[in-house]
């Protein structure tokens, strides 16, 4: 499985929306100017984010014969 370039696809979306999460979860923690200017922004490309992994990871498994 890890030979398989798709996978790498999938792992970068997660990745990608683990950044995303933490970017948000800091700036929250941290308050101030940066969350009022960029909280709701970051959570609208963490949904965003998740929903392509999420489609990514459904592809994945259908493709490989998972379904």
């Amino acid at each position: 499985m890890a030979d398989d370039p798709l996978f790498y696809v999938v792992a970068f979306a997660c990745l990608g929306v683990l950044v995303i999460l933490m970017f948000g979860i800091g700036g929250f923690a941290k308050g101030g100017e940066f969350n009022k200017k960029y909280a709701n922004k970051l959570m609208r490309w963490r949904i965003a984010a998740q929903f392509i992994a999420v489609v990514l990871i459904l592809g994945f498994v259908w493709l490989r014969g998972g379904f």
